[in-house]
């Protein structure tokens, strides 16, 4: 099977163009995030930024976001002080009223409208009042088009700021196995490398990207204003049926068609060059270079003719030559001396170019016609709807007509239709220095047919999208979605028939080809018919005209509609509801961290049990306190509420006590001497009956009476599998440890990283310790994060930005994002059962060479040495015995059970556990 290489391309940009402020300062955008899922080549992407108005009065912001031209805008909102206002797909004219009315009433609103009809640019508008912190998400949706073997998810990252909470993260996840994945573009070079974290598990891989402020500011392409460049993914899909992949849910079905090992068909290829005056300067000498090129890549059994053309047309020979050496010096001699005059006759060049094609007769080859032109016709035949007829009838649907547009002086809409009309694609080539590329690309797209006359058939389908293809190249993909009739899957046949060479082949529906989705894929499949339906629609109208035209037209606004498609023909609007005004809502009040810990008292429900059945009472936070072999701190809840996680564990009064830090709890003696406690001990818990506060910084309003103290005994460490990758494909190694792990120790930035795991077999972490420089401590929770200096401590359950000693930390659902200098730490949460448990990801490697830990480990390397009758594995020259297990990747979200090598910890890690082992957190 070929290897073919599939390259997402999501091409994003997203600027704050903020014309109206004086001055950057006075707008911020404090976070910034891309996140792309890719589900079966369908991709969906979400652009978060939050940006806050530090202006005394309204303003508005202007964005600029470049998606992908095959991709719709599906979502929009907007969240104003913690109000989420959602967008809703109207028709363009009705979008921009209602937008035009709500900023005339002095709202908040946006829009979103597409630019041009080949959805290049979609621009948001949105009036910020004073002082306020607005958060704007926009998703957009595509079905990944496969060009020479890849599909490029390029993410062109410029948010004009550096920004603290900068992240991009891309999930894959292909049913038919992912072969390989790579990341690619300016921003995974040099000093950015190592902000990438990149997975690949069978099915799955991720790619996440999370630079620093200050990488932001140094790499290549950046400087004050931040990040400026690309970020490329790169993947292959496998395959194994000659027919496909076919998905099947719910009454949909999608069909990738991408057939391997077949032979190429010889073509017959004209070209046809515009070399009129307005082709003058660079644009003629890239063009002279490319078709120099194309004409190298030429095999000898393909034949091909040249004609250039201005008012007059030359033929380089009036006939279809063969590829010969000596024929393609011949036909370079002539594409150099490609001189540019005169004006543009494209009929008659076209119509020439048809006609070789078609006294050109030859089984077993594939024709193809390619139109290169800068301009409008100026002469001969000058009306575009003659021209567009003309061609079509002269080409009578035997053979495809690719047009390229050079720059953005021609009529891009009229090469569009006449490519379309005529089975062919239309592509725009940009005024830059790498303009021949771009031709020399495009070439090979269309290179190398190996189909002609594709039919696909669905027995049992209905609504279906495209099934005729002219031709089918290499390195491409045909996509066929629809709906099954009555939901039958058992009538339900796929079948596609297409000739190679002359022979026509039949392919037909296997076991393997077709697969049935359960409901979480049942929205996505019937978005991807509703996608492509909605697509050639748009086609379709641009090639109608009069009450056709109007039909289609109709019906792609009505699906437009209803799936919240943003095309052509319809914008997405958010604004407040009637008769709000920006003043209605308050934002969320901020509290400033205070310096000394000191939260207000808290009074137990009433009739809640206290103390060994004292009512409820009054708490506050009280000093940690100090006994002969014993530590505890006081409570900081209210007495009989749940005690509070702390540093150490917490002290229960009528409820079950937090262990803490391994069963302890936290302490600070405080005074001259400890007063001795009488201890009653149980087999299975302490109670310490009464304490003496007189020698403590207690307030003197703290009730004292005997505090029952429950201590929970120390629980006996249980095993969880690690899991050490591999930097191939190789199943990864997996091991069995406990108790408290250093994780991370980078000695140059005075930071260690270390992690407690749960009483849960085969779980995940219960907390962090991250500490820093200058005595500065972090202690992460899957509810809250807690701080400390010194003496004071301080709890943070929210979401804002913390900014600690050397760390930046941030908050969100389902995950922990700490920065430390030119290391980020994001700890994921992960619910399993309603419990939820923490897992580390080094998402930034530190560029020192000494830090160590177990998240500082290299990528395993080993050897299959035997299988049976045990496997062994060679490591470092040692032979290891092994055997096959799975353990969950808790890395990914969502997790995946992943087969691998389990094996003894010490020959894992090829050093000694101690060196992983910490006896407090």
């Amino acid at each position: 099977m070929e290897r073919a290489v599939m390259k997402i391309t999501i091409c994003c940009l997203l600027l704050a163009l903020v014309a109206s402020l004086p001055n950057k300062d006075d707008w911020d955008i404090y976070s910034f995030h891309i996140n792309s899922t890719v589900t079966s080549r369908y991709a969906v992407t979400t652009i978060t930024s939050r940006v806050v108005n530090r202006m005394d009065e309204s303003k508005e912001i202007e964005f600029h976001v470049r998606i992908p031209k095959n991709a719709f805008i599906s979502k929009f909102k907007m969240l104003i002080d913690g109000q989420e206002y959602d967008g809703v797909v109207k028709a363009k004219e009705q979008a921009q009223q209602q937008y035009t009315e709500a900023v005339s009433r002095g709202q908040s609103a946006g829009i979103v409208s597409s630019v041009g009809r080949t959805l290049e640019e979609f621009k948001t508008s949105v009036t910020i009042a004073s002082h306020k912190k607005v958060t704007f998400e926009l998703t957009y949706e595509e079905l990944l088009k496969r060009k020479l073997g890849k599909y490029e998810l390029q993410i062109h990252a410029r948010p004009m700021q550096p920004v603290k909470d900068f992240k991009v993260d891309v999930y894959i996840n292909e049913r038919a196995g992912i072969n390989f994945i790579e990341v690619q573009g300016g921003l995974s070079t040099k000093d950015l490398a190592n902000a990438i974290t990149k997975t690949h598990a069978d099915k799955q891989a991720s790619v996440s990207f999370y630079p620093t402020v200050d990488q932001q500011k140094t790499c290549d392409a950046c400087g004050n204003d931040g990040l400026n460049g690309d970020l490329v993914i790169v993947y292959d899909v496998n395959r194994d049926s000659s027919l496909g992949h076919i998905k099947k849910s719910d009454g949909y079905f999608v069909h990738h068609f991408a057939p391997t090992g077949l032979p190429r068909i010889p073509k017959n290829v004209v070209f046809v060059i515009d070399q009129s005056g307005s082709m003058h300067g660079r644009k003629i000498q890239q063009t002279r270079t490319a078709l120099i090129h194309i004409l190298n890549d030429l095999a000898e059994d393909d034949y091909f003719g040249l004609i250039s053309f201005d008012s007059q047309i030359f033929h380089w020979k009036r006939e279809l030559v063969r590829a010969t050496k000596a024929n393609l010096e011949g036909a370079k001699v002539f594409a150099r001396n490609i001189v540019d005059r005169g004006a543009t006759d494209i009929n008659a060049a076209v119509l020439q170019g048809a006609q070789m094609l078609n006294v050109h007769t030859r089984e077993g080859s594939a024709s193809i016609l390619i139109l290169l032109t800068d301009g409008d016709p100026t002469t001969g035949v000058t009306n575009l709807e003659k021209i567009q007829s003309n061609v079509k009838k002269a080409i009578a649907g035997k053979f495809p007509l690719h047009c390229l547009g050079f720059g953005f002086d021609v009529n891009f809409e009229f090469l569009e239709k006449m490519a379309l009309q005529n089975h062919g694609m239309a592509r725009r080539i940009y005024e830059d220095s790498d303009a021949d590329l771009q031709l020399q690309g495009f070439y090979e797209e269309v290179a190398t047919p190996l189909l002609t006359d594709v039919t696909m058939i669905y027995i049992g389908g209905t609504n279906v999208t495209q099934t005729n293809f002219s031709q089918y190249y290499n390195g491409s993909e045909i996509v066929v979605a629809g709906q099954i009739t009555d939901n039958n899957i058992e009538t339900f046949t796929p079948q596609v028939l297409a000739f190679s060479n002359n022979t026509e082949i039949v392919f037909s529906d296997t076991n393997e080809a077709t697969e049935s989705s359960g409901a979480v894929s049942d929205s996505h499949i019937q978005r991807v018919w509703a996608y492509l339906t909605v697509k050639q629609l748009l086609e379709k109208e641009l090639q109608s005209s009069g009450v056709e035209r109007e039909n289609v037209k109709n019906e792609a606004l009505r699906l437009s509609l209803k799936y919240s498609f943003v095309t052509p023909l319809t914008s997405m609007v958010v604004t407040k509801p009637l008769g709000e005004t920006t003043d209605v809502l308050n934002k969320p009040k901020e509290g400033a961290n205070p310096s000394q810990w000191q939260p207000p008292l808290q009074h137990s429900p009433p009739g809640q049990p206290g103390l060994q059945g004292i009512p409820g009472g009054y708490g506050m936070p009280g000093p940690p306190m100090a006994l002969p072999g014993i530590l505890f701190r006081m409570p900081t809840r209210g007495v009989g509420a749940v005690p509070h996680p702390g540093f150490g564990g917490s002290v229960g009064a009528g409820s079950a006590p937090d262990p803490g830090l391994g069963g302890r709890v936290g302490a600070r003696r405080v005074g001259g001497r400890a007063n001795s406690a009488k201890v009653l001990k149980t087999p299975n818990l302490k109670i310490i009956q009464s304490f003496d506060t007189a020698d403590y910084d207690v307030p003197a309003f703290f009730p004292t009476f005997n505090v029952p103290v429950m201590i929970t005994p120390p629980q006996i460490p249980l095993p969880h599998r690690f899991l050490l990758k591999t930097a191939d494909q190789s199943p990864p190694l997996c091991l069995d440890i406990s108790g408290i792990r250093k994780l991370l120790h980078h000695p140059n930035s005075e930071l260690t990283v270390n992690g407690e795991l749960d009483a849960v077999n085969n779980g995940g972490f219960r907390r962090f310790g991250i500490h820093l420089k200058n005595d500065h401590y972090i202690e992460v929770h899957p509810k809250e994060i807690i701080t400390r200096q010194g003496h004071t401590v301080e709890i943070h359950s929210g979401q804002d930005l913390l900014t600690f000693g050397s760390a930046t930390v941030i908050r969100r659902d389902k995950e922990i994002d700490i920065t430390v200098g030119d290391t980020r730490l994001v700890i994921l949460i992960h619910d399993e059962g309603g419990e939820k448990l923490l897992w580390p990801v080094l998402k930034q490697q530190p560029s020192d060479t000494n830090v160590t830990g177990v998240l500082a480990l290299q990528p395993a390397v080993y050897e299959e040495v035997q299988q049976t009758p045990s496997a062994k594995l060679k490591i470092n020259n040692q032979e290891i015995d092994v055997t096959r297990s799975n353990a969950v990747d808790y890395t990914v979200v969502p997790t995946v059970l992943l087969s691998c090598w389990l094996m003894p910890a010490e020959s894992a890690l090829q050093r000694s556990l101690n060196d992983f082992i910490v006896t407090e957190l």
